[in-house]
């Protein structure tokens, strides 16, 4: 099996997310195309690497992030609409 991997971007990077499949929510760390076949064909797939809130990090399939319901503001945003 080839490490082949690279770094894709995605528009959820460092935010919070969910993922579908479990229901678990964290924040986006790297969206990967890994190389995910055991046998000699190479066969890449889109692998999101999620940090939940205990700071272990879990792949699923990029397929099954969707940005997280209710995400808290940061302070920054809070100024944001203070001074609208």
């Amino acid at each position: 099996m080839s490490e082949c991997y690279e770094y894709v971007p995605h528009r959820l990077l460092r935010c919070r997310v969910r993922d579908i499949a479990s229901g678990v929510e964290g924040v986006l760390m790297a969206v990967i195309n890994e190389n995910v076949s055991d046998t000699g064909v190479e066969h890449g797939m889109e692998l999101a690497y999620i940090r939940n809130s205990t700071g272990r990090e879990f792949t699923t399939a990029v397929t099954n992030v969707e940005p997280a319901p209710d995400q808290p503001q940061t302070a920054a945003s809070r100024r944001d609409r203070r001074s609208a």
